[in-house]
């Protein structure tokens, strides 16, 4: 028996990006764990990850090319040959682009499998040379790293493991132990020596639980919440005034603009006491090692980007980025452009074909003024992850739409597709993986052959480009060699020997402690001049989220809340092993539809309606309703209750803007 141990790195749209050991016996993955190595990560897996093994060799994984024999979205196939699979692609789509030229061909993508190569690379020669249309907007990250840059002038931030040195820190919208967990031991070292852990969210997440002091704002109006703070911020000048004279712009208006946010009015927008903003704010000024944390969860409102801007201008007030421990951290993904640059798979010739937002798919799909006929999936389960679920289904299942879906299970989306083709896990392919949540990159070495048929993203491209007749020098190359030739001043060989490698940044690394925006004048904008071309807002400004109404009065949150499932990647298989799904309620607002803790409503808008069960909990304010996110299958998939409604830039969705009834109907 010959035994091996194979490093690799976790693939999912996670913030940890953890690192791993295959243990390989005879070909055959018998064994993973955390590498103990790894800075970040530690050893530790998720519950998720822990059983991904299973996940490979599950009875229910697409192993061969399929084609569809029956109605779309009831699951019918038979098994194909992988030329016979290519040669119908290739006849279909060459139709279309005949008939309605390349344009009428969308390919849609996602972060399922979230690598340098077998996320995105040669897809994108591959539709430039189709004439295919190209996807904008994103489910979740622009919005944040827009409404930063507003400030900043780019997305970047700290580094998240700085936290550890802090003397407060705030967990803001973001629920860390469950979604960030390898952030916590990080967390845990600073409250250790003493730090103050201040949770900031409108559920009592776990996260919550294990603050020292939770803050729990009516959902969409933190942006109110920030301002008051600044305004006390200001008033009982605490702020750092050497620092802004010399790296802000704007304080001038801020200061006139903020002086009317008062914590009383705040108060009041916020659900909150204005007497616990003011202890907010005050403890804020007063220790500079304060670190703000925050990731993507507060961007998924109309105003989403607003958010980030906003609260990009609190460690500009204080000049807490001057010390280790203070500052701002969300995702720090902006910082791989530094190392990684994956420009370098983008098509030679201009491409001028229109744009289509990722979030808006069912819209594009059952307008037939865009004459969409040919459709491209893989990396994501758009009928789960996507709001208008409903108008998604309806799209997909137009019989003059021709869809292939590259999957490892036929998912809710696959089950509407013409051609399945078999996708490869993370242990059967070669990627880097970029993380968005530490300074390390990650290097995933294939550890056994795919099993069956199935095949990486990028010998997908291959094969399709073979099929179509396209050449291109990008499309000879195999997988490593892909990886080197967007790597930027780092040694390969030591990265696949090591499994990990640090940014080349200093070891204490404080962005801005001297300035160096990436703004036009290299200062922080606490004033955006440049708004205004865009007609946004100059300044910080606070927009209402929807009001409830007679009909639809609950407010609809999605979060991520399963420990075994965060995302839609595995709920069809852990499922079983959570409660749910659920509708959650506070106690007022069931003994109001007179329904109690286990029975069967309905959930509804205009959009839709879904029946689930109710949960009467603590950690939900009154005039909210809380299903989690994730969940597979029709009757549960809570996006058929959600808004497509674009967030103010950075092309997301608003899922959190959605307004629901519910009761016995």
């Amino acid at each position: 028996m010959t035994t091996r141990t194979v490093l690799g790195s976790c693939h999912h749209d996670c913030p940890d990006t953890c690192g791993w050991v295959v243990t390989v016996e005879n070909g055959n993955a018998v064994q993973m764990r955390g590498n103990a190595d790894h800075p970040y990560s530690q050893g530790e897996l998720c519950p998720k990850v822990n059983r991904f093994l299973k996940r490979v060799h599950a009875e229910d994984r697409v192993l061969h090319p399929l084609i569809r024999t029956g109605a779309k979205g009831a699951g019918e196939f038979r098994r194909a040959t992988w030329d016979e699979a290519v040669s119908l692609i290739v006849e279909r789509i060459g139709a279309i682009r005949e008939e309605h030229g390349g344009q009428a061909i969308l390919p849609w993508n996602d972060a399922g499998t979230q690598g340098l190569i077998q996320m995105s690379s040669l897809d994108r020669r591959f539709f430039a040379r189709l004439g295919a249309s190209r996807l904008t907007g994103s489910i979740c990250g622009n919005t944040a790293k827009a409404g930063t840059a507003a400030t900043y002038g780019s997305g970047r931030s700290s580094d998240p493991m700085d936290v550890r040195h802090a003397e407060v820190i705030i967990l803001w919208g973001t629920n860390t132990r469950l979604t960030n967990r390898h952030l916590w031991p990080f967390i845990e070292e600073a409250r250790a020596r003493g730090a103050q852990v201040i949770v900031i969210d409108p559920l009592r997440t776990m996260t919550a639980e294990s603050a020292d002091w939770f803050l729990q704002p009516l959902p969409g109006t933190d942006v109110a919440l920030m301002l008051a703070m600044m305004h006390v911020l200001i008033r009982d000048d605490l702020v750092d005034h050497d620092y802004i004279a010399a790296h802000a712009t704007g304080y001038d208006d801020l200061l006139e603009h903020v002086a009317e946010w008062t914590p009383e009015r705040a108060a009041a927008e916020c659900g909150l006491d204005a007497a616990d903003i003011e202890r907010l704010a005050a403890l804020y000024g007063s220790t500079k090692r304060t670190f703000l944390r925050t990731l993507i969860g507060a961007e998924h409102h109309e105003h989403g980007a607003m958010f980030f801007r906003t609260l990009a201008c609190l460690p500009i007030l204080t000049g807490s980025f001057t010390v280790q421990g203070g500052g701002l951290s969300r995702s720090v993904g902006s910082w791989n452009s530094l190392h990684v640059d994956d420009s370098v798979y983008n098509p030679v010739e201009d491409q001028t074909t229109r744009l289509i937002s990722m979030n808006h798919l069912g819209r594009a799909l059952t307008d037939a003024s865009v004459g969409l006929h040919g459709l491209f999936i893989w990396g994501g389960n758009p009928v789960v992850s996507l709001p208008e679920a409903g108008v998604i289904r309806q799209g997909l299942a137009r019989d003059d739409l021709f869809t292939v879906v590259s999957e490892q299970f036929l998912t809710d989306t696959a089950l509407y597709a013409d051609v399945v083709l078999p996708a490869a896990t993370q242990i059967e392919q070669y990627d880097l993986v970029p993380s968005w949540g530490s300074f390390y990159l990650g290097w995933n070495d294939k550890a056994i052959e795919p099993l069956g048929e199935a095949v990486a993203n990028t010998e997908m491209w291959r094969r399709l480009a073979t099929g179509f007749g396209f050449s291109d020098p990008l499309f000879e190359l195999d997988d490593v060699a892909l990886i080197e030739l967007a790597m930027h001043d780092i040694d390969v060989d030591l990265l696949r020997k090591q499994g990990f490698m640090r940014y080349d940044l200093p070891e204490v690394f404080l962005p801005y402690a001297q300035g160096g925006f990436a703004t036009s004048d290299g200062r922080a904008h606490l004033r955006a001049d440049g708004m205004a071309s865009i007609d946004r807002p100059t300044l910080p400004t606070y927009t209402a989220p929807p009001a409830p109404t007679a009909s639809l009065p609950l407010r609809l949150m999605t979060p991520k809340l399963h420990t075994r499932f965060l995302n839609a990647t595995y709920s069809s298989h852990h499922g079983a092993l959570e409660d749910g799904p659920f509708v959650e309620l506070s106690a007022a607002d069931a003994a109001r539809r007179g329904v109690g803790d286990g029975d069967e409503v309905a959930v509804w808008n205009d959009a839709g309606s879904l029946r689930l069960k109710v949960r009467l909990s603590e950690r939900v304010r009154p005039g909210l309703a809380v299903i989690p996110w994730g969940w597979w299958g029709e009757a549960a998939n809570v996006n058929v209750l959600t808004s497509a409604t674009e967030t103010d830039w950075g092309g997301g969705a608003a899922f959190f803007d959605t307004l629901v009834e519910v009761g016995r109907r």
